[in-house]
């Protein structure tokens, strides 16, 4: 079987839930297709730097799977006539990376920590 990250911009006017339930609705088709979903990411709804299909924002989710080519393929199939998914991507990749991924992870980070060694304004430091 081989590795393959996947991502899936579903259109603003669902809900969070829903965007949810389609995630759970890929999982089940990979895993009927005899392969498994090592991480399923919700990123949450994002604003897209142009208009597709008449959305300004759209729900992410990131999958990483390991399945055979053709379990891949049905689920594009079945992306590709639901009406509430903009756009996917589908990349094969040598190994599944199962941690934190870079939207996440900075969003946990906070913005500006204070910094305690610098010198209070109009004072030098010796």
């Amino acid at each position: 079987m081989a590795y393959y990250e996947h991502v899936v911009m579903a259109r603003q006017d669902i809900s969070p839930q829903q965007a949810e339930a389609l995630n759970d609705t890929l999982k089940a088709l990979i895993e009927e297709g005899g392969g498994s979903v090592a991480k399923i990411e919700y990123w949450g709804l994002r604003n897209l730097t142009y208009r597709v299909k008449k959305n300004r924002k759209a729900h992410y989710s990131l999958l990483a799977i390991d399945a055979p080519a053709p379990a891949v393929k049905e689920m594009e199939r079945q992306l590709s006539i639901n009406e509430d998914v903009i756009r996917y991507l589908t990349i094969r990749v040598e190994e599944l990376d199962l941690e934190l991924s870079p939207v996440l992870s900075r969003r946990d980070r906070p913005e500006r920590p204070e910094r305690s060694d610098r010198a209070p304004a109009g004072e030098f430091a010796e």
